[in-house]
């Protein structure tokens, strides 16, 4: 797997969409495929540096492997979080009787093939995975 380590940060997100795109370059996956993966991994980032660390900054690493399907892994020494315990929003509603909040995980359960979380040592674990089918 190749790996980027970063503090969780917003302004490092262009980093981090920059070594997800590369590697999905290389692997010369259709650009399609690549937008759907980029909304999600710039979902994810952006969570973790918005919440992980409450006001604190603490660091992130990136892992991903492209194969039959992609594999992104996000870890983080943050405050224990499972975004899949969630519930999901009621998108039958309007944007003004919605909850804040939820929408992106959603949208990135929606978006990939498959999403877990584990937390093992004292670390959030995200994978998410997506099929180049």
């Amino acid at each position: 797997m190749k790996e980027l380590i970063t503090e969780a940060k917003t302004e490092n997100l262009d980093a981090v969409l920059e070594f997800v795109e590369t590697e999905l370059d290389a692997a010369e996956l259709n650009k399609k495929l690549q937008t759907h993966i980029l909304v999600a991994v710039e979902e994810v980032f952006v969570n973790i540096a918005q919440y992980a660390y409450n006001s604190e900054v603490g660091g992130t690493t990136i892992r991903l492997a492209v194969g039959d399907e992609v594999v992104i892994e996000f870890e983080d020494s943050g405050k224990p979080y499972n975004p899949l315990e969630s519930e999901d929003p009621d998108t039958t509603l309007s944007a003004h009787e919605r909850k804040v909040g939820g929408l992106g995980v959603f949208m990135v359960k929606q978006i990939m093939d498959a999403v877990e979380y584990r937390n093992a040592s004292g670390k959030n674990i995200l994978t998410i995975k997506k099929n180049q089918v």
